[in-house]
């Protein structure tokens, strides 16, 4: 899987590379330099298309648009993966709250029923396989 990316990082600095020479040659144009030009617009050309066949490598990567966002707005897009987990680790403390609630009033609840209908509770307890209070 890493091969893939690396592939593409490569084709990506060159074409980097290339567009970067490109535009000290457009900025100081000469006209002598006209065939210098037409050589790194070819080059960005084939970059271009080196490109595009790495993206058929990569078809089965999907990227969250919210990582665009972050990009867009200057960020690191690493910090969305840090956010997620961090609000995934969030979420799974407050379900880990509402289970062990739940399981207190369970046992609560079995615990009072059995008080006030024991032999229906013992039944109960019978039937589920448990032995004693709970």
């Amino acid at each position: 899987m890493a091969e893939k990316f690396d592939n593409l990082e490569e084709h990506l600095e060159k074409f980097i590379e290339n567009i970067r020479q490109l535009g000290i040659i457009v900025s100081d144009f000469q006209p002598s330099s006209q065939a210098v030009l037409n050589q790194k617009l070819n080059f960005m050309i084939s970059g271009l298309q080196d490109i595009d066949k790495c993206q058929k490598q990569l078809n089965d990567i999907n990227v969250p648009l919210e990582v665009f966002e972050y990009i867009d707005q200057g960020r690191n897009p690493q910090l969305y993966t840090k956010e997620c987990l961090e609000r995934a680790l969030a979420r799974n403390e407050q379900v880990k709250g509402k289970i062990d609630t739940m399981t207190k009033f369970k046992s609560l609840l079995i615990s009072e029923l059995s008080k006030v209908f024991p032999e229906e509770m013992a039944k109960y307890k019978e039937k589920r396989g448990e032995d004693g209070p709970s």
